[in-house]
């Protein structure tokens, strides 16, 4: 059951109670019509319902429900005033809302819903989610760029969140997904809004879309029924004529709108389109046609949900008719809603009369009424409408962000890759690249991150208003002074009429350098565009401008990442739809090899680390391991051993990625706090007080930087927080859990287990109640560096995740360092950890092993992290250079050695970071290893891992494995066999001294 929550004024919780009911048509046909024998309980509401309210109406306010009128946000109080009138006096059911701004449309719709004496059916046209209406709201990518990733996972995903985010503002239809095959290049209107030329696509594709956005209770609606993808003019100014034959539009345009009605779409929204096979009566609309609506859509495809029209005020029908007439033939073609009428008013009156003609019957009329509001009933509406505006901008962009970057990585297409130019060589890296930026205006995201992975890389820009005489000197010195160009196209129109706004300049500036020099050319925008340049030598498809895209693109071409995506359409007579170059990117490498003789090691004495590896895979310490070694900077070990699970379908390998557990305080947090010390942004000699105003008055306030770096502020060693979220069986709490996600069961802490994000308050209430102990000595905490992630957080107003990958993880070009796995790479490369049968109840595969940190949305200070064993060397590679790596210092040498060295009198502890024993020589037990130096500095962390470097010997290792799978911390067979510590001094054995 969802967690009731309570409704404060006009600024109450939408829809709180149970979930809502999906709309009409989602539930299986045949399940829906009887119940072993019995009429659907779930419709037997409905329909009450139904009848309660139409009895409560007058004819006229019947027949206004099924009229929709236009509302905005942005248009003052003339605007408001008017739509007030429509809802006051002319009753009708339903507004569709544009342009404005989220908490400006909360506020009206909560004031609309209390003056309406029929809940109204809120709409709006979304198709790539509320940021295409709303400002303050992040887009999701048009649906040619999902085409692009033939994923339905990712168009289900983005149907649902823009399903959350209807939900969260109060809406209960979204006019999408757009289902019409674009196989006309140079439509006007429909273009990158389809998902492709591929009917097959088309239907896969838009149909998971419609599931998604259904799943949370929001009804999709499949349009421009019967297909608006093939043609030329824009039904916004005229009426578009499609002169195919019936079985053509059976073989193409009608294909995905059955597949969508066969997968229980609520609505169908008919274009305004002249089709003779259809309807030859001239002046005729699709949208109202009775050939169309009721004998195609309704009887011959079986069509029983909600029937909407397009917008009535478009010149595709306004031309023909008006003053309400245009609902009225609506009406009669079989429609069901009328979406933006000429006049409300005009339209009852005009129905009326077409009743009164007996054109239509009243029986037929009061049934469409009926039908609405059945599916009123089954959106919600016979609840409260009241939305809670409380960070409602930040709820609706809070999944965006993360789907974008995913769609990104799966979309971006290299179309043309000659001389395999694509990704490009550390040897073509060592050379002067430019980088030139056709149609920006500034310095973009893609300019920095190019920069980023080739530091002292040029940028020009060649704005739209740069003239072709400006072309020679750009271009003379670029061939002088470059060996290779990246061309990036940008801010140019999604539509094709004036060459898709390009200037002649910007094609020419493009084809010349194309033409004259290695490059790569990148557009950013509709694929369609890159018909100027088919003979390009390198030619990426990126389909959206915003700065997560370019950003992964700059990945894909520096060789982070590979290309998945395939072109959704033809842009080239050479490079059709389904046109893509697609291979698995194995590292970005940056790390030097080496034989081990060349640094003076002993590559026999080496191979002793795999006979330990293997033996602790025979004795069940771990089902397998990454071990990574380098000495004076290079590689001299690099293998996998294992599986991911002892039943060995799944085998470890470079690409495998593995949960850190507690070298998260090394690798994220205590690196941060040293950037931050670097910039006399923290003092060690500070204190908690001084960085977290939630602390002060609290006994936390007083404790000092250095003293938490140090594990000795007095703090308890961890809280089980999980256990106070569990019934006395052992279950989690319902009322805190739930198994989808929406605004306020927002933190997933693993497969279908959603926290109630206010939990995490009681979490860091739980903290600030623990109790401090002054002068208890060295406690390993993991409560330090929780409050540390904190600290870091407020300074630099970054969440920790964003802060460590823009800072450290992004520049070094780590592939894999980073939380949130699950955001950034299939599953198959997630190595489980542990079957967990005390809390989540399942394996956790992507989803952090600490509970903790798993209810703090799986970024902590103390855990969270995950990589794989080449990204952790360079890392702790450039710790060991003193901070430097590969052209960039990372960190003053001061300041490395200051944290990596001895920093407590009662401890072996660095600040944040481990060290061996002092007295490691005499010990029985040592540690981390016999032999590394007292300048060894790293960490361990619970699911069986440790980062090392020694500055004495110039020696990384690293060691990764999932130690705790299936039972978690009870196998300790890792310690006892001492194994990542024989490993450790293997390096040292193998030493030619």
């Amino acid at each position: 059951m969802r967690k009731q929550l309570l409704v404060a004024g006009l600024t109450g919780l939408l829809m709180t109670g149970s979930a809502i009911p999906l709309p009409p048509g989602i539930i299986n046909k045949k399940k829906q019509k009887k119940i072993s024998g019995q009429i659907n309980p779930q419709q037997d509401k409905a329909a009450q319902w139904a009848d309660s309210v139409f009895q409560s109406l007058t004819p006229a306010e019947r027949i206004a429900q099924l009229i929709v009128i236009r509302a905005h946000s942005n248009l003052g109080q003339d605007h408001i005033n008017a739509v007030v009138k429509d809802i006051q006096e002319n009753k009708v059911g339903g507004v569709i809302f544009f342009q404005g701004g989220p908490v400006r449309q909360a506020n009206l719709t909560n004031y609309y819903q209390s003056i309406s004496k029929v809940p109204l059916l809120v709409s709006i046209d979304g198709e790539w989610g509320l940021g295409m209406r709303l400002d303050s709201v992040i887009s999701l990518p048009r649906n040619m760029m999902i085409g692009a990733t033939r994923d339905t996972a990712l168009a289900y995903d983005a149907g649902r969140i823009i399903g959350e985010q209807c939900r969260r503002l109060g809406i209960h239809i979204d006019f999408a997904p757009d289902m019409d095959v674009n196989n006309n290049p140079n439509n006007p209107v429909i273009n990158d809004r389809s998902f492709g030329e591929n009917k097959y696509q088309v239907a896969r594709l838009g149909v998971a879309t419609i599931k998604g956005m259904q799943s949370v209770g929001v009804m999709a609606c499949a349009k421009h029924f019967p297909g608006h993808g093939d043609t030329n003019v824009d039904s916004h100014f005229d009426l578009p004529s499609i002169n195919k034959t019936r079985n053509a539009l059976d073989s193409l345009e009608l294909y995905p709108f059955r597949e969508a009605i066969a997968a229980g779409v609520g609505s169908v929204m008919v274009g305004h389109l002249y089709i003779p096979a259809i309807d030859k009566k001239a002046n005729t609309p699709t949208s109202i046609s009775y050939n169309a609506v009721t004998k195609l859509l309704k009887d011959e495809m079986g069509f029983d949900g909600l029937v909407v029209t397009d917008a009535l005020e478009m010149k595709g029908i306004a031309k023909f008719y008006s003053k309400g007439q245009e609902s009225a033939q609506s009406l009669l073609a079989g429609n069901d809603l009328m979406i933006l009428p000429s006049t409300a008013a005009g339209s009852v009156t005009a129905i009326q009369k077409a009743i009164r003609k007996g054109q239509i019957s009243q029986e037929e009329v009061d049934a469409r009424v009926k039908k609405v509001l059945r599916a009123k009933y089954n959106l919600g509406l016979w609840k409260p409408q009241q939305i809670d505006l409380n960070h409602l901008a930040e709820d609706l962009n809070v999944q965006t962000d993360s789907l974008r970057r995913r769609i990104a990585q799966s979309a971006i297409t290299l179309v043309k890759n000659e001389k395999d130019l694509i990704p490009f060589s550390p040897a073509m890296t060592q050379q002067k690249l430019a980088v030139i930026a056709v149609g920006a205006d500034v310095n973009n995201e893609f300019i920095q991150s190019v920069k980023a992975y080739k530091p002292g890389t040029d940028a020009f820009i060649f704005t739209a208003r740069q003239s072709v005489d400006q072309i020679a000197p750009i271009v003379s010195r670029i061939q002088r002074d470059y060996k290779a160009v990246i061309i990036s196209v940008h801010n140019f129109s999604r539509r094709p009429a004036n060459n898709f706004g390009l200037s002649l300049a910007q094609r020419l500036i493009v084809r010349q350098l194309q033409t004259e020099m290695p490059s790569a050319t990148v557009v950013f925008g509709n694929p369609y565009a890159l018909q100027h340049w088919c003979d390009a030598p390198v030619m990426v498809a990126a389909y959206e401008d915003d700065s997560t895209t370019q950003r992964v693109a700059a990945d894909l071409l520096f060789g982070k990442l590979g290309p998945k995506g395939k072109l959704p359409v033809s842009v080239c007579p050479a490079y059709p739809a389904g046109t893509g170059i697609t291979y698995e990117v194995n590292q970005y490498t940056v790390l030097p090899e080496a034989a081990p003789a060349l640094v003076g090691m002993n590559e026999q004495t080496l191979l002793r680390i795999d006979g330990l590896a293997a033996d602790m895979i025979t004795r069940g310490a771990a089902p397998g391991c990454q071990v990574l070694a380098m000495k004076d900077g290079k590689v001299v070990y690099n293998r996998c051993f294992g599986h991911y699970e002892y039943n060995r379908q799944e085998p470890v390998s470079p690409r495998s990625i593995y949960d850190l557990a507690s070298v998260t305080k090394v690798c994220a947090t205590t690196i941060s706090i040293m950037r931050l010390y670097d910039e006399g942004k923290v003092s060690l000699d500070a204190t908690l007080g001084d960085y977290l105003p939630f602390v002060q008055g609290t006994d936390k306030a007083r404790l000092k930087i250095r003293d938490v770096l140090l594990h000795q502020a007095g703090l308890v060693p961890f809280i089980p927080f999980y256990k106070e979220t569990l019934y006395p069986g052992g279950e989690p709490d319902t009322l805190l859990y739930h198994d989808t996600q929406d605004s306020a069961w927002s933190v997933r802490v693993a497969d279908d287990m959603y926290m109630d994000r206010r939990f995490e308050d009681t979490i860091w209430k739980r903290i600030l109640d623990s109790k401090v102990t002054p002068h208890q000595g060295y406690v390993y905490s993991d409560l330090d560096f929780l409050f540390l992630g904190r600290v870091v957080e407020q300074v630099t107003g970054k969440k920790l995740n964003d802060y460590v990958r823009e800072t450290f993880y992004k520049p070094l070009g780590l592939a894999t360092t980073g939380f949130l796995p699950r955001e950034r790479f299939p599953v198959a490369l997630l190595v489980p950890t542990e079957h967990e049968h005390f809390f989540r109840m399942q394996l956790l595969r992507g989803d952090v092993h600490d509970p903790g940190a798993a209810m703090l949305g799986g970024v902590a200070g103390h855990a969270g992290l995950y990589s794989n064993a080449h990204d952790l060397g360079i890392l702790m590679q450039m710790l060991l250079n003193n901070g430097y790596f590969n052209g960039n210092q990372y960190f003053k040498p001061e300041t490395v050695k200051l944290f990596t060295a001895y920093n407590s009198n009662i401890s072996r502890r660095g600040l944040g970071f481990d060290k061996p024993e002092k007295d490691n020589s005499s010990r029985r037990e040592s540690y981390p290893a016999k032999y590394p130096s007292g300048a060894t500095f790293g960490h361990t962390g619970f699911t069986g891992t440790c980062v090392w470097a020694d500055p004495a010997s110039n020696i990384v290792f690293i060691f990764l494995s999932n130690r705790v799978y299936p039972n978690g911390g009870a196998n300790t067979k890792i310690s006892a066999l001492n194994t990542r510590g024989k490993m450790f001094d293997v390096l040292y054995e193998s030493l030619n001294i």
